[in-house]
């Protein structure tokens, strides 16, 4: 399976519905929490020009927000 990142805050309630999708569909992921390492949340920035949680990194393809069928997409291929 490719490997599954996420990044996340404290009070996103996307973030949770992210992680129940991926708990569901036992889909293992390295959970990343933003609020709690605001440095990462630079080197996110600078990564995908988004500010905005969840983001997922599925091997190396960037899924912005709660996008169920991009993810599946990203892991499928």
């Amino acid at each position: 399976m490719k490997p599954v990142t996420v990044y996340t805050t404290n009070r996103c309630p996307y973030c949770v519905m992210l992680k129940n999708f991926l708990h569901e569909y036992n889909i293992p992921f390295k959970e990343v929490n933003v609020e709690a390492q605001p440095e990462l949340m630079q080197q996110l920035v600078n990564t995908t020009g988004q500010m905005g949680v969840p983001q997922t990194k599925v091997n190396d393809k960037w899924v912005i927000g709660f996008d169920p069928n991009e993810i599946m997409s990203a892991i499928k291929n």
